[in-house]
């Protein structure tokens, strides 16, 4: 029998989310739309850090009738500090693709532990890599 011993308000979401690793970015967040991102590759780690720029993903799970909506997004985190839909060069898929299934599967997992929540892919999220 599973142990679902609290109601998923905003706060204990917040701390189940923080909990999964730092791919919660809490100041974008806000009550049912949730942010994270992962910086999986550096484009080019010769440069300066303040001046490298990375391969990686971005999500937004917004609440839905049925749990949770995932849309995922993949490109690269600019100097910006600004994310770009690009396709990703060959030589970095593998390791974003790693980083991505890993983080959803946690996230998927932690959800329906602790919450009985379910999460779906949005229609225009990109599928997995």
């Amino acid at each position: 029998m599973s142990e679902v011993t609290q109601q998923p308000t905003h706060y204990r979401l917040l701390n189940v989310l923080k909990a999964i690793g730092p791919y919660l970015r809490e100041p974008q967040s806000k009550e049912g739309h949730y942010i994270f991102d992962c910086l999986s590759v550096c484009v080019n780690d010769k440069k300066s850090p303040e001046e490298r720029e990375f391969w990686g993903w971005w999500l937004e799970l917004d609440k839905s009738d049925e749990g949770y909506s995932a849309k995922y997004n993949i490109g690269k985190y600019n100097t910006d500090g600004n994310w770009d839909s690009l396709p990703l060069p060959k030589k970095a898929v593998t390791e974003v693709s790693r980083t991505q299934v890993a983080f959803h599967k946690k996230l998927v997992d932690e959800l329906q532990t602790k919450f009985e929540i379910s999460v779906q892919f949005d229609e225009e999220s990109v599928e997995f890599i």
